[in-house]
């Protein structure tokens, strides 16, 4: 899938991957980061989530990726914050207080721009990308973020009755990715309500990694 799937998917609205409200896993696992309010929390291919007002509001300062400017505009007037928005190379950077937003490929951010980063929240980004491209995705934020601590949602379902996005990523692809840099552990697990996009049964799944290598 190009980068004119998901513009499609914002222009028209079809958005069913935003949640409503802060993600359950982020507000009850977050603290296993182990990470300070202050710190830097990288969010790839980040949309407009809620999750990013709850962040702020425990004080730690948002670093994001996302491709529709669409999105990242959206996300400033429900924060209603109006945001600096400059040219940073290849990508606008949308900037307040605490937050940096960059609009544009994230394959092509670098780790002079992105900064320091001290945490990884990825809720809706590894499993949104086909499998060859997970497997650049994932090289790519170890490179960025330099082993960054991770804190991974991921679905499992039997992938041939649904296509995705969100694709299903199983415990030993997910150590594929990353074993090699990284201690990974399940945190938590847990039915999806009324079956993922209301056709499969299906588990979501809360992974922590923590650096060992890098």
């Amino acid at each position: 899938m190009d980068a004119s799937f998901w513009y499609e998917r914002w222009e028209r609205k079809e958005i069913a991957f935003h949640e409503d409200e802060v993600n359950d896993f982020l507000v009850t696992h977050f603290a296993s980061l182990n990470v300070m309010p202050g710190a830097r929390v990288f969010i790839p291919l980040c949309g407009k989530t809620r999750d990013i007002a709850w962040l702020m509001s425990q004080g730690y300062q948002v670093v994001g990726a996302e491709l529709s400017e669409l999105a990242v505009q959206e996300l400033f007037e429900e924060l209603e914050v109006d945001p600096e928005i400059i040219t940073l190379e290849n990508h606008a950077l949308y900037r307040a207080a605490g937050i940096d937003i960059f609009v544009g490929d994230v394959f092509a951010l670098t780790p002079d721009m992105v900064g320091e980063v001290n945490a990884i929240y990825d809720r809706a980004a590894l499993v949104a990308l086909p499998l060859e491209t997970r497997k650049r995705y994932t090289q790519l934020l170890v490179t960025l973020t330099s082993c960054a601590p991770q804190l991974v949602i991921s679905y499992q379902y039997d992938q041939s009755k649904l296509d995705g996005p969100p694709f299903s990523i199983s415990q030993e692809e997910l150590f594929q990715h990353y074993q090699a840099q990284f201690e990974i552990s399940q945190q938590d697990l847990k039915a999806v309500e009324g079956c993922l996009k209301g056709q499969v049964e299906a588990v979501e799944s809360v992974w922590l990694l923590q650096p060992t290598s890098c």
